[in-house]
Parts: structure tokens; sequence; C-alpha cells
């Protein structure tokens, strides 16, 4: 019933841009937290970026800071993520998530709800 779907991953070059996509269904995003998280092998999951619910606010991890950005369409149920200037060492699998309560963190344990992930490959 409650269903997010990532899309948009693929191979790029460094310096590249890819933008990713989470469509949600069986629920309105307008009040809830959206999260992307990352997961290379070998490494845990790390937060990316969250978009607060609500009040629109939103944050990055400093590894990404400058150039990924977080968006959320309301009409479309979707939120984005663009990503620019990418480098090797942002090749993961990308998760999007999403919590009840208005409020950004990028602890995975606080998401109860999960997309299947989408690769992104950045490599030359």
């Amino acid at each position: 019933q409650l269903q997010l779907v990532e899309s948009g991953g693929g191979l790029v070059q460094p310096g590249g841009s890819l933008r990713l996509s989470c469509a949600a269904s069986g629920f309105t995003l307008d009040s809830w937290t959206i999260g992307w998280f990352r997961q290379a092998p070998g490494k845990e999951r790390e937060g990316v970026s969250c978009h607060s619910g609500g009040g629109g606010s939103t944050e990055y991890a400093d590894s990404v800071k400058g150039r990924f950005t977080i968006s959320r369409d309301t009409a479309k149920n979707t939120v984005y993520l663009q990503m620019n200037s990418l480098k090797p060492e942002d090749t993961a699998v990308y998760y999007c998530a999403a919590r009840l309560f208005n409020r950004c963190m990028f602890n995975y344990a606080n998401y109860p709800y999960w997309g299947q992930g989408t690769q992104v490959t950045v490599s030359s």
C-alpha cells in the first residue's frame, strides 16, 4: 500500500550529472520527511540528503554539499535528487526513505519505509 520507487540511476563519467526520482504511492508526501541514503559495497548506509515534511527544510551531508540538490514536487508526489559534479566516490546504490515526523535525520533506523534502490556508477 505504501510504496517508494527510485529511478534515474545509471553510469556517468566523473563530472557528469544525474537526477534521481523517488515516486510515492499509497500516501501523499506533504507531511512526510524524505531522506536519500546511499550504500557502497562493504560500507554502512549513509545519509546523503533529506527534505522535511511540512516545513520544507533541507539538509545535506558535507560530502555532497554544493553538488547535490533535493527538491519536492507535490503535484507529482515525487522527490528528486539532482546530482552534479559527480565523483567516483559517489558510486553506490541510492535509496529513498520516508518517515512520518517533520524532522530531517540521517539515521536510517528512523525511516520505516524504503524504496528498492537505484544504482549510480561514476566511472570513466
